[in-house]
C-alpha cells in the first residue's frame, strides 16, 4: 500500500510541476499558448517543419520594426496562425500601424495572409526557436503535447541561464601575471584576406 502511495504522490508532483512550468511560461512570455509548431515550408531556411516556436506576447506590436519574425492570425478570416517576416511597414501611426510580412521562402506577399496585420492580428514576436521537437505533436493529442514541450522548453531556458551564470571569470593578478617584453609585441603587416567562398506557416 505504501508503495502505491508514493506512486501516488509523485504523480501528483510531476503533475503540480508541469502546471506550475506551463503557468510560469504564461505570464512570463504574455500568452496564452506561448508554443507553436512551424507546419509548412515558407519560413525555410530559417524555420524547419516541427519545429517549435517560443512566442513572446509581451513584446508591443507598437515596436515591431522590419525583419522581426512574428506570430500572426491570418488577416483574412482569422482561420490559422502564421509565422512570417516583417517585410515592411505600411503605416506607422500608433493608433493605426499596420505592416505586411513574407515567407522568407515565398516570392512575394500573399494579400489576406501577409497583409493587412494590424495589432488585432498580432500575436507576438518569436523570441526562441527548438528544433524539430515538434514531431510529438503527431505522436500525442493536446494538452499532452504541450504539456511535454513545455516542459522541453522550460528546462532548456533554464539550463541556458543557469550555464551563463556559471561561466568562470577569469581574473589577473599583476603580480603574478606580468605584462610580457615588449620584443614580444612586434607590428605584424595585415595580409589580404581571401575566403573561398506553401504559402503560408500553420501552427498546431
Amino acid at each position: 500500500m505504501s508503495k502505491t502511495n508514493n506512486i501516488i504522490k509523485d504523480v501528483i508532483i510531476v503533475g503540480v510541476g508541469v502546471l506550475a512550468i506551463w503557468i510560469g511560461l504564461q505570464v512570463v512570455f504574455g500568452t496564452q499558448n506561448p508554443f507553436y509548431v512551424v507546419s509548412s515550408g515558407s519560413m525555410i531556411p530559417v524555420l524547419q517543419v516541427y519545429d517549435v516556436l517560443v512566442v513572446n506576447g509581451n513584446v508591443p506590436f507598437d515596436d515591431i520594426k522590419v525583419g522581426d519574425i512574428i506570430v500572426f492570425n491570418r488577416p483574412n478570416g482569422h482561420d490559422r496562425v502564421i509565422v512570417h517576416r516583417v517585410e515592411s511597414i505600411l503605416d506607422d501611426r500608433p493608433e493605426s500601424k499596420t505592416i505586411r510580412t513574407k515567407g522568407d521562402a515565398n516570392p512575394i506577399s500573399i494579400p489576406g495572409t501577409d497583409y493587412p496585420i494590424t495589432k488585432q492580428e498580432y500575436i507576438g514576436k518569436v523570441f526562441y526557436t527548438v528544433p524539430q521537437i515538434g514531431y510529438v505533436t503527431r505522436i500525442l493529442a493536446p494538452p499532452i503535447n504541450y504539456i511535454i514541450i513545455a516542459v522541453i522548453v522550460g528546462i532548456m531556458i533554464v539550463k541556458q541561464v543557469t550555464q551563463k551564470k556559471k561561466e568562470p571569470k577569469f581574473e589577473t593578478d599583476p603580480a603574478k601575471d606580468p605584462l610580457p617584453p615588449k620584443e614580444e609585441f612586434t607590428k605584424q603587416n595585415d595580409e589580404p584576406y581571401s575566403a573561398d567562398s506553401k504559402p503560408d506557416d500553420d501552427k498546431k
